[in-house]
């Protein structure tokens, strides 16, 4: 099947920024969810540990995405992390008096995807304290990730996780779901369902579940029931051959 061609230039220009990162398990599984979904991009700011991304922890939680913490920047400050970048958005659960705009991780992965143009970073805080307000006011736009308002706690590689999901989806829409997994048949025609649906009525008739002379809806419902199935032409010969040994019974 020829997929059509698909522009994934936002797995480049996407950055994943994680800000004084006490836990190196929380890095790697920072790791994990972004190779999951396709990215690659990680700086950490003055984490804990210099060497986190190389703590037995980090490389644990990673679970296979080790390529994406070796190739992780360790700096200094948030401004460096940001170099190159043309546009930021916070990632907090805690809403600010003054704040950029807010949106949903759908919405900025929408506005992020359409628009080529953008070198975007998401910016996410330490476990304890989240982002400091000086680094929310860096960032054009502030996410809120919309969760239960009696417990909106996330771990900081389930919110990484969240808006890298989001980011793929907008990417891929539909085409997501379109995989080579899997037998997939040739799709039945029109003239091949009609006359499926001749031979059921048929076998359904001489078995008395349809009455002929009192037949109500129930083809209409079967074709109802069918037309949301997608039939395969093998299907149809499937049905017709139960259909088939009906009459041959009778």
């Amino acid at each position: 099947m020829i997929k059509p061609e698909i522009n994934t230039s936002l797995f480049k220009r996407l950055r994943f920024v994680l800000v004084e990162t006490s836990r190196p398990g929380n890095i790697g599984a920072t790791a994990r969810a972004m190779k999951t979904m396709g990215f690659s991009d990680l700086v950490l700011v003055n984490p804990r540990f210099a060497d986190a991304a190389q703590q037995d922890e980090a490389v644990a939680f990673a679970s296979g995405a080790q390529d994406i913490l070796g190739s992780a920047r360790i700096v200094g400050s948030i401004d460096e992390a940001l170099a190159g970048c043309n546009f930021v958005a916070a990632v907090s659960a805690r809403l600010r008096e003054f704040s950029p705009p807010v949106v949903t991780p759908r919405r900025l992965a929408m506005q992020v995807t359409s628009d080529h143009g953008l070198n975007a970073a998401l910016l996410f805080g330490n476990e304890r304290f989240g982002l400091p307000n000086s680094a929310v006011e860096k960032c054009n736009v502030l996410i809120n990730i919309p969760a239960n308002p009696e417990y909106s706690s996330l771990n900081l590689a389930q919110a990484v996780q969240v808006l890298a999901y989001e980011c793929r989806t907008a990417v891929y829409g539909d085409e997501i779901a379109a995989t080579d997994i899997g037998f997939q048949g040739e799709s039945a025609g029109i003239e091949q369902i009609e006359g499926m649906y001749t031979h059921l009525e048929q076998a359904l008739v001489a078995i008395e579940f349809l009455d002929p002379e009192n037949p109500r809806r129930l083809m209409s419902r079967l074709k109802r029931l069918f037309s949301r199935t997608s039939l395969e032409a093998e299907e149809v010969n499937i049905l017709r051959g139960i259909a088939k040994q009906i009459l041959a019974k009778k």
